[in-house]
């Protein structure tokens, strides 16, 4: 298992699973198991509570793009904001 973690800013928000919207200044947290499968948390940077992003069943073809796709996911979240 691999984890890739990346702090930025959210003006307007992330949708998560548990609580809604959260913004400001955030972490992003993904994880990649051997077989590909991803899972994805945000939290405050700082606090200890993490939550899911919406979606699942995420997997990649080659484990070895985790690093492209968490530093997409990282940049579209802050560019949505």
């Amino acid at each position: 298992m691999e984890m890739k973690s990346s702090i930025f800013t959210a003006t307007h928000g992330v949708m998560t699973t548990e609580v809604g919207v959260i913004s400001g200044e955030l972490e992003l947290r993904s994880t990649c198991d051997n077989d590909g499968s991803l899972t994805f948390a945000i939290t405050y940077v700082g606090a200890e509570e993490w939550y899911t992003l919406p979606g699942e069943g995420y997997r990649l073809y080659d484990p070895r793009d985790h690093e492209v796709v968490h530093r997409i996911l990282a940049t579209v979240l802050e560019r949505t904001s």
